[in-house]
């Protein structure tokens, strides 16, 4: 039983449970491919480019062009969530807790979902036939920081770089930032200005789109061996999330536990980054 349920014992008939202030499920599954898998890990294949040969004569051979093959190595995770209602609390309860268990629990098991992305994202990949070989993200996928938050210019560089690599121009890009680097953006004359901005971000108060970009706010980013801020911009199908069975509740009777109730959610997940080309990571000062 959760030992701080009786919080919510009656009091002058209270009938509503609050949830605290907490990031309220995934944010960043929609912005990420996703699989569905079996098995314990799982491996995201990958075709490089290839060149056309030119023709020197009538009647040649027919060339024969390798496509190169590669692949990245995801691992599955299993993840837990369960609490207890004893019957006790529901008689001195003027609600069942029971659904509003249930949300806390998909909201933790969304928040895992995104912290698993955002490892993938600025941790190492694994590479290779059997997913044996370590692949960090290259400096050259790496905006340093020179100094202040999230600036137009940094924007600039990790276009550049997505841009230079030949990226989808299609392809949604997204980029993951805390609430200290949508200060920063507000504060830009270029990011408020309808001149520069279809998104009056100055009236809304929050930051949309721009340069292309789709902006996620987070507050679980990391930060690198300086301190620095983590932020990521990337194209969609630079991580991949494999999902091996999604967020299921089960809601049912403990008889080892004097009959209580159990709210018990479970997923099996894994993430890992695809393509390095397609991720940048920016570092910000908060």
């Amino acid at each position: 039983m959760s030992t701080q349920i009786t919080t919510a014992f009656v009091e002058q008939y209270k009938s509503n449970v609050f949830h605290l202030a907490q990031q309220k499920g995934s944010r960043l599954r929609g912005a990420v491919k996703t699989e569905t898998v079996t098995g314990k890990s799982h491996f995201f294949e990958r075709i490089g480019s290839t060149a056309a040969q030119l023709r020197t004569s009538r009647h040649s051979d027919t060339p024969r062009v390798d496509t190169p093959h590669s692949r990245r190595k995801v691992t599955m995770n299993d993840y837990d969530w369960a609490d207890l209602i004893d019957n006790e609390d529901k008689v001195r309860m003027l609600i069942s807790p029971q659904s509003e268990y249930a949300m806390a629990g998909a909201y933790a098991m969304g928040r895992a979902m995104d912290d698993a992305i955002i490892t993938a994202a600025t941790g190492n990949a694994y590479g290779g036939v059997a997913g044996g070989t370590t692949v960090a993200l290259p400096s050259a996928q790496k905006v340093v920081h020179a100094s202040g938050g999230l600036t137009v210019a940094k924007l600039i560089s990790a276009k550049e770089i997505l841009d230079a690599a030949e990226t989808n121009p299609d392809e949604a890009k997204f980029v993951v930032c805390s609430a200290g680097q949508i200060s920063d953006l507000l504060n830009i004359t270029q990011i408020t200005s309808a001149d520069y901005n279809s998104v009056k971000a100055l009236v809304q108060g929050q930051i949309d789109t721009f340069m292309g970009f789709k902006f996620i706010r987070t507050q679980r980013l990391g930060t690198d061996t300086n301190g620095h801020r983590q932020v990521l911009a990337f194209n969609q199908s630079a991580l991949g999330l494999a999902v091996g069975s999604d967020i299921s509740t089960k809601i049912s009777e403990r008889a080892d536990k004097n009959y209580a109730t159990q709210v018990f959610l479970s997923m099996t997940i894994g993430a890992t980054r695809v393509e390095d080309e397609k991720m940048v990571e920016i570092a910000c000062t908060e």
